[in-house]
């Protein structure tokens, strides 16, 4: 049997390509849109994509089982267990060759054997996949294709239903439904090897360790997710502390439900001279998004209204949560970086990336740049006027509730472009975050909303004033 496990750390996601070696056919499990890579990959190896599937209805990027059925006309295996209100209504209601799976229902790759677990609580019509190489000898699995049931270290979180598709009073349920999948997991033989729908990173779990795979046995000794007995206990430990989503989860499940756009082939962004960038970029529908990693040198001098979201893990979660699927976007980015950022954007669902302009022509240029303030955390002063400063926590809830600058609001940054609103325009802004990092995006989104900002940078514990707070949390 053919295996292989496709990384992509932006969304800190895995895909999977299980391929048959003696027919020459192939599965892919949870693809994402931009589908050439898995295709490329088995034709490497000689082989063809068949079929595909996915774990669940996916709130963190776009499906790539559209894509395939268009493109390739590959047959689809998809769930159909939970309720009714998250079926694959797209793919019911298609000409596609659709298989709608039930708990235990089999399939075959060649010679490898699919078995769907109904495994719900992140979502209610989640599935796993346990997989037997029956053309290698195999009997037994060897292992089960978890997606964001069970992670490395911790458990898919039940709480998205509510906190970003909007289904009021869904999170308890779903962790009580978790709870009982659990069981089903433990039951299963300790060699049985675990691959995960996600990596460190992730905002679909709170502890997501880095390993790419782990097994049954090490989940169970270590897992703290799988350490309770009590159900009671565990709906609380569960749902303590999950980190707010980003502004696109509802989106990508409404997308994910109904159908996601085909995309066909990538988008082309062109090269453009800086001052052309500008022109066209500083229109009411059009965004600039700077990549640069260096974010002090994004303050000392950018383009004005334009978004700081640097290549990696927050680009997407920054994108995806300040920009408009429908605005065009143009990117400050080296041209080896280019595809990377587009193939990111497409697979949160941003098809309009016109064009670009590399760092260094805006560096070069004559073009009037604008600044945001700065301070360190290390020179921040021990007591904060909030009479003549509105001070802004970027962080999540969890984080704020530990210890936070007295007289702080809290608004985590992937919410804060929904909630601009709450933050007075009539004094200056003062945004910090743990070290840094999310802040100086959240400063470049309220500088474009008119806000005089001053970006607090290094490690929050730093601070001189935190040996001066209390620990116990403010009501924000």
């Amino acid at each position: 049997m053919f295996f292989r496990q496709i990384f992509d750390p932006e969304l800190a996601q895995y895909a999977y390509v299980l391929g048959c070696q003696r027919t020459g056919e192939a599965l892919v499990i949870d693809p994402e849109r931009d589908i050439d890579r898995y295709v490329r990959i088995a034709s490497e190896e000689g082989l063809r994509i068949v079929a595909a599937t996915e774990t669940h209805i996916h709130a963190d990027f776009l499906s790539g089982l559209r894509e395939f059925a268009e493109q390739h006309d590959v047959k689809l295996y998809v769930s159909d267990e939970g309720d009714e209100g998250w079926k694959y209504n797209w793919a019911r209601d298609s000409d596609y060759d659709v298989h709608l799976l039930k708990d235990k229902d089999e399939f075959m790759i060649g010679n490898i054997r699919v078995q769907a677990l109904h495994t719900p609580g992140h979502t209610p019509e989640h599935l796993s996949f346990l997989v037997t190489d029956l053309g290698g000898g195999a009997s037994e699995p060897i292992g089960i294709a978890s997606g964001d049931f069970v992670f490395v270290g911790d458990l898919g979180r039940p709480d998205l239903l509510e906190t970003a598709a909007g289904m009021s009073g869904a999170r308890e349920p779903s962790a009580r439904r978790l709870f009982e999948s659990t069981k089903r997991f433990l039951a299963l033989e300790d060699h049985l090897q675990v691959w995960p729908g996600h990596g460190a990173g992730s905002a679909c779990g709170k502890a997501l360790g880095a390993v790419p795979m782990s097994t049954v046995g090490y989940e169970r000794r270590f897992n703290a997710g799988l350490g309770f007995d009590d159900e009671d206990r565990f709906v609380g430990s569960i749902l303590d502390g999950q980190p707010e989503p980003p502004l696109y989860f509802a989106r990508m499940k409404d997308l994910n439900k109904n159908g996601v756009p085909v995309l066909g082939d990538l988008p082309t962004p062109e090269l453009l001279g800086i001052e052309e960038l500008v022109g066209r970029g500083s229109t009411d529908r059009a965004v600039i998004v700077d990549t640069r990693s260096d974010r002090k040198g994004f303050m000392h001098g950018h383009i004005d209204s334009s978004l700081h979201a640097p290549l990696g893990i927050n680009f997407p979660m920054i994108v995806g949560s300040y920009v408009d699927p429908s605005t065009d976007i143009y990117l400050i980015a080296e041209p080896a970086d280019v595809d990377l950022a587009v193939r990111t954007l497409v697979r949160i669902g941003y098809d309009r990336i016109v064009g670009f302009a590399p760092p260094s022509t805006l560096v070069d240029s004559d073009l009037k740049t604008e600044t945001i303030p700065r301070i360190d955390f290390a020179n921040l002063p021990v007591e904060i006027d909030t009479q003549k400063w509105t001070v802004l926590d970027v962080r999540g809830a969890a984080e704020f509730g530990g210890a936070h600058i007295p007289g702080a609001i809290n608004i985590a940054h992937t919410q804060l472009a929904s909630r601009l609103d709450d933050v007075p325009l009539n004094k200056p802004v003062l945004v910090y975050c743990r070290t840094g990092n999310r802040a100086s995006a959240a400063a470049a989104l309220l500088a474009r909303a008119g806000h005089h900002v001053t970006w607090v940078d290094g490690l929050f514990s730093s601070w001189a004033g935190l040996s001066h707070i209390a620990k116990a949390p403010e009501v924000a």
